[in-house]
């Protein structure tokens, strides 16, 4: 018991985590997907342009209080003993208002003056800049009229005063401040509008992509009506229009259908057949029977049909098991089969010299059961060597494709025999009840290599063998999914 109490817990330990949340609708995960994705960009749009917008009203708070300082320095006066004469009219009307939030300084080698929105304020000391020289800090803390903790942007600029001829120059410094709520106020209003409109856009490329997402599945929703319909029988296969995407898969559907629809119909058939076959094996004994003969020639009748019937079932059930294919199947090399089918061939009617030529494309293959292309190759080359005088050409190239589908195979065999009138290729080719009443001149196996043809949805014609003068029993099947 214990080392299944471990095991079970390791097992429950090992299982995904998020596998009780992920949605199993592909509408539901692309929603999932695009909403977060979406969601993402708002957030991320959203945090750079309030980046952009904060370095850009920072720069336009530098630009604005560097034109206060510049105005300063064009309308200070200085008398004669040193002392500052500030302009008539000040550079804004918030300069002269106590805790105004708008402050300018001077500050002078010995002393230091400030507007009149400077009473009040606690502000802290300014130094001596060098000629030039331009500073922007903040916020820097201050104490407010009120006495509360504030905070301010200050710009300074470095210049010197030089009216009184150059031996009375000296360098001052000027200061002008600006109460940091000014800048947040017009944060906060720019950031309650980007997030509005960022949150009403999201809002509405949200339902965008539900109508998108609908209109883009509806081609894959009509995909599984149409199969609900073959499930049901309303439909016997799927409808030729579906978008790109979608061809491969409706097309290995419909190509799945019709195998199953031809394997059962093989299957009927071949019952059918059986069944007709050993209806006149069970005739014959049930006549004699009736007829009441010898125990002896009664026994000797059962072996010869017994016999009969037992050869019946092999052929009937070879002949089914090797009519039937696997749809995606691995593709199977055409030359190395041919050469071991020729090999017996050849020690059979090794009397009349039959030569057998290959015209064999590398590329070639056949995508199927190994067994059938055995099957498929070994009736027409049997055929081929029974009637050719001295020739037989085998050719296996593959047809062309169209798009990524898989490449299909023209199979021929021609032989330098008297050939098949045109008159009779037809009934070559007509499918009978049992393999013996379908033999006509070459037909000997035609009913196996038809059925197996018709099973992988290629063609079979016979006809004059331009190369050799004979029949060229020519086998096309079709491209692949």
């Amino acid at each position: 018991m214990p080392p299944r109490a471990a095991d079970a817990g390791a097992g429950k330990s090992g299982r995904d985590p998020f596998a009780g949340w992920r949605p199993r609708s592909l509408r539901a995960r692309q929603l999932l997907a695009a909403s977060i994705g979406l969601v993402a960009f708002l957030f991320l749009a959203g945090y750079a342009l309030d980046k952009a917008f904060v370095s850009t009203a920072e720069q336009n708070l530098r630009h604005r209080l560097k034109g206060y300082a510049m105005s300063y320095a064009n309308k200070v006066e200085f008398a004669r003993d040193g002392s500052l004469i500030p302009p008539e009219l000040p550079v804004d009307p918030r300069f002269t208002q106590p805790g105004s939030g708008l402050y300018a300084e001077v500050r002078l080698p010995n002393a230091r003056w400030g507007s009149d929105s400077t009473l009040g304020p606690g502000m802290q000391e300014v130094p001596m800049l060098a000629p030039l020289q331009e500073v922007f800090t903040g916020p820097v803390p201050i104490t407010q009229v009120d006495g509360s903790e504030g905070s301010v942007y200050r710009f300074g600029l470095g210049t010197v005063y030089a009216n009184r001829g150059p031996d009375a120059e000296f360098p001052y410094s000027i200061y002008v401040s600006e109460d940091s709520k000014v800048l947040s106020s017009q944060l906060r209003t720019f950031r309650g509008a980007l997030w509005v409109y960022l949150t009403a856009a999201g809002i509405f490329m949200l339902l965008l992509q539900v109508l998108v997402l609908n209109w883009s599945l509806r081609p894959l929703q009509r995909v599984i009506n149409e199969l609900t319909r073959v499930q049901r029988g309303q439909a016997s296969r799927m409808s030729e229009r579906h978008p790109r995407e979608l061809e491969p898969l409706t097309e290995s559907i419909n190509a799945f259908i019709e195998s199953e629809r031809e394997n059962l119909d093989r299957q009927r058939n071949t019952l059918a057949d059986l069944a007709h076959s050993l209806k006149t094996p069970l005739a014959v004994l049930r006549s004699q029977l009736d007829e009441g003969i010898h125990a002896t020639a009664l026994r000797e009748e059962l072996d010869t049909q017994l016999k009969r019937m037992n050869n019946l079932v092999s052929y009937q059930l070879a002949r089914a098991a090797s009519s039937g294919h696997a749809l995606f199947a691995a593709p199977v090399p055409i030359e190395a089969n041919a050469e071991e089918i020729v090999r017996g061939l050849e020690k059979v009617y090794a009397a009349k010299g039959v030569i057998c030529e290959f015209e064999i494309d590398p590329e070639a293959r056949f995508h199927g059961e190994p067994g059938d292309l055995q099957e498929l190759m070994g009736n027409l080359l049997e055929n081929a060597f029974k009637w050719a005088r001295s020739r037989v050409l085998l050719t296996a190239t593959p047809t062309r494709t169209v798009g990524n589908r898989r490449a299909g195979l023209l199979l021929a065999v021609d032989d330098d025999g008297p050939g098949i009138a045109e008159e009779d290729v037809a009934h070559v080719l007509q499918r009978g009840v049992r393999g013996d009443e379908r033999v006509h001149g070459h037909g000997i196996g035609l009913s196996i290599v038809q059925d197996l043809v018709r099973g992988y949805r290629g063609d079979l014609q016979v006809q004059r063998s331009q190369e050799l003068g004979g029949a060229r029993f020519e086998v096309i099947l079709p491209q692949g999914l």
